[in-house]
């Protein structure tokens, strides 16, 4: 998938966040989002909640860039390790995908702020047909 092909609904999400896309390519996606008051938490680091969300989208997007046309990915799992207190200016993340087969992708995201590691999450992705799971949502109706 190219970026241009990104649904604008994807695109919509990253801004409702504050995120935007800085970097994609097969396998591979950035994202980052300016910290602002509203992602953190009680402490003033941001809260665990919106790396996660970073963390999930980083790597939904590494998956996705890898795949034909007709088809998407749903996250299965995701694990993440708080490494160190998030501050600054920005967070970061950076997704890979590791390993692929035909249902499912493997990837890891790093996530920086000020260049300092400070999570790290692994995720697998089911990788679907579109028109089936539109089929198969109507046929339950």
């Amino acid at each position: 998938m190219h970026r241009d092909e990104l649904d604008r609904e994807d695109i919509g999400f990253l801004e409702y966040i504050g995120a935007q896309m800085t970097d994609f390519d097969s396998g591979y996606a950035q994202l980052a989002f300016e910290i602002r008051p509203h992602h953190k938490q009680h402490l003033g680091v941001v809260h665990g909640g919106a790396i996660a969300t970073l963390a999930d989208h980083t790597g939904w997007y590494a998956v996705i860039s890898e795949l034909e046309k007709g088809y998407t990915s749903v996250t299965i799992e995701i694990k993440i390790n708080y490494l160190k207190p998030a501050k600054g200016d920005l967070l970061r993340a950076e997704a890979r995908v590791i390993n692929r087969t035909k249902r499912t992708a493997f990837a890891t995201v790093e996530l920086f702020a000020k260049d300092t590691l400070v999570a790290y999450a692994t995720g697998t992705y089911a990788i679907i047909n579109e028109a089936a799971m539109i089929k198969r949502s109507q046929d339950e109706k």
